[in-house]
């Protein structure tokens, strides 16, 4: 199955990945260890201006990865020893038009929206409101999964670190149909459960479950709630988790698909349904007053905003990710809301990347036990960009210079995200193909207790499909006997992908219906109503 933001979780994992499997090179064996008594210890001592060559370079990096990676747009901040000392724009809002990306420029941010919802989660930690172990049925009358025992013990932060059972990019396709997010939750019931705790699948309405939690405990809307707790105090006064704000900026940039090696304008991608997992919009200035409280372990301008003992879990370990692959390896883990990891040199960092294939790749990095913060934002589809350029930051700033070609590892890393997806997608029609029976055989009502109800039509010699609240219309063409094909809705219709919709005949008429696109959870299949 691939939705509109599937290419978000493989992201997500994608960034440990690449990093993980780095080792230490040959020049940095000489630097000397940093004992100092407080930590960090036992980690690569950092180099006398270093930091401030990291920063004199960054222009620099940032114009090479733009002309490589031919993204459009991008805005970076710097924080560093709780300063921002850099806020810049690189590039055009949208393709063909003169408008520059500025400090103020506002971007949709993707999946950098579930650090931000884990921020907000632990304020209300702090001030009592929760605890990252409470169980979200408490605050959800009638949340249910298809296990009993889950739906009654899932805590906040289980739904947080991805560790519920629920399956990867669980409920996006139902987002993608049309339906709200009080259906998709409803309907992740339906959905089979790996194992509770033990295991990690990348949700984004898992970040969506914790925090509609948060939200009920506290007694108002999420998005209110992110304002009054972070949003407002912090002076993020361009951030907001309501796509409605983000139309009304004029200053904001344009989404752009990467198709066939080009980026192309796309519009821009309303996620309000899962908005505390990828629906906020922001600048960088804002992001580094953000980054500015992590790195000051919940204190900002002097006011502890966040308990840092309500903050560290955040922070810290809670899921494997991406387990080691080898011995010399290492592995990779997932906080409530943070890819949790350790840099080349031994110091723990926490980020997070977020991504539309519509187009638009975010990174934000941390390396508290070296003050330091950066910030990426573009507004062209996942190509690495956006992390090479705060890899290739943190490496200068903490050893005097980039470990590797980073645009390159990640650029080639990320090729697999704009392969179509679907099962015919490539693929030819059998040279020689049965023959469709009537089609009026094929037409009807049909249902599925997940996606809903389905209609099948015949349109202008040929048949279509209906799917969704929205009453979405597929054209569907013959390939071989009582199979077609069509091309889905979402992020994988940019990258040309084509799936099947196979009839199952009984007595003249169509039965039922089997979209393998749809099918990972064993809820692909629709039967005549």
């Amino acid at each position: 199955m691939t939705t509109q933001t599937s290419y978000a979780a493989g992201l997500c994992a994608l960034a440990l990945c690449v990093t993980s499997v780095i080792d230490r090179p040959a020049w940095a064996q000489a630097i000397p260890i940093d004992v100092q008594p407080n930590p960090p210890a036992d980690v690569i001592a950092i180099s006398p201006g270093s930091k401030a060559q990291a920063v004199k370079d960054l222009p620099r990096v940032v114009q090479d990865i733009l002309a490589r990676s031919q993204v459009p747009g991008m805005a970076v901040a710097v924080v560093i020893d709780g300063k921002t000392v850099l806020a810049q724009g690189y590039g055009m809002r949208e393709v063909g038009q003169p408008a520059p990306v500025d400090a103020q420029t506002v971007f949709q941010i993707a999946s950098i929206s579930k650090s931000l919802s884990a921020t907000v989660a632990a304020i209300e930690v702090s001030r009592g409101t929760v605890s990252w172990d409470d169980p979200v049925a408490r605050y959800l009358p009638g949340f249910a999964l298809s296990s009993s025992y889950v739906s009654q013990h899932g805590a906040i932060g289980d739904f947080f670190a991805h560790r519920s059972g629920l399956p990867g990019t669980a409920g996006d396709d139902l987002e993608d149909l049309g339906y709200t997010r009080d259906e998709v939750l409803a309907r992740l019931r339906l959905l089979p459960l790996d194992a509770f705790r033990t295991s990690y699948h990348y949700a984004n309405f898992s970040t969506t479950i914790g925090a509609q939690a948060v939200a009920k405990a506290a007694g108002v809307q999420w998005d209110q709630l992110a304002d009054e707790r972070l949003f407002k105090p912090l002076g993020m006064t361009s951030t907001s988790y309501r796509y409605q704000d983000f139309m009304a900026r004029g200053n904001r940039a344009v989404l752009h698909a990467y198709q066939h090696g080009v980026f192309v304008p796309q519009g821009q991608r309303n996620a309000d349904e899962q908005a505390p997992a990828g629906g906020v919009s922001s600048t960088v200035g804002d992001l580094a007053q953000w980054l500015k409280l992590l790195l000051a372990d919940g204190k900002f301008q002097g006011k502890q905003i966040a308990a840092s003992s309500a903050l560290l879990p955040a922070l810290s370990p809670q899921s494997f990710s991406a387990r080691a692959h080898s011995l010399d390896a290492r592995s990779g883990f997932y906080g409530y809301g943070f890819n949790v990891n350790t840099e080349l040199g031994g110091r723990p960092s926490m980020g997070h990347s977020g991504a539309f294939l519509m187009g638009t790749g975010t990174s934000f990095k941390i390396v508290p036990s070296a003050g330091i913060g950066i910030v990426v934002l573009t507004n062209g589809a996942p190509v690495g960009a956006a992390e090479s350029v705060a890899a290739t930051f943190i490496d200068t700033a903490l050893y005097g210079k980039p470990t590797r070609d980073w645009y390159a590892a990640y650029h080639g890393a990320m090729q697999g995200f704009f392969a179509p997806q679907a099962d015919l997608s490539g693929k030819t029609p059998p040279a020689t193909r049965a023959p469709a029976k009537p089609l009026a055989q094929y037409v009807g009502e049909f249902n599925n207790p997940y996606y809903g109800a389905a209609q099948i039509r015949q349109t202008d010699g040929g048949l279509s499909l209906t799917l969704g609240p929205r009453k979405l219309q597929f054209a569907l063409t013959h390939w071989d006997g009582d199979t077609f094909a069509f091309a889905p809705i979402g992020e994988a219709e940019l990258v040309d992908s084509r799936a099947s919709i196979v009839f199952q005949m009984d007595h003249g008429q169509a039965r039922d219906f089997l979209i393998k696109f749809y099918d990972d959870s064993g809820q692909g299949r629709w039967s005549r109503k």
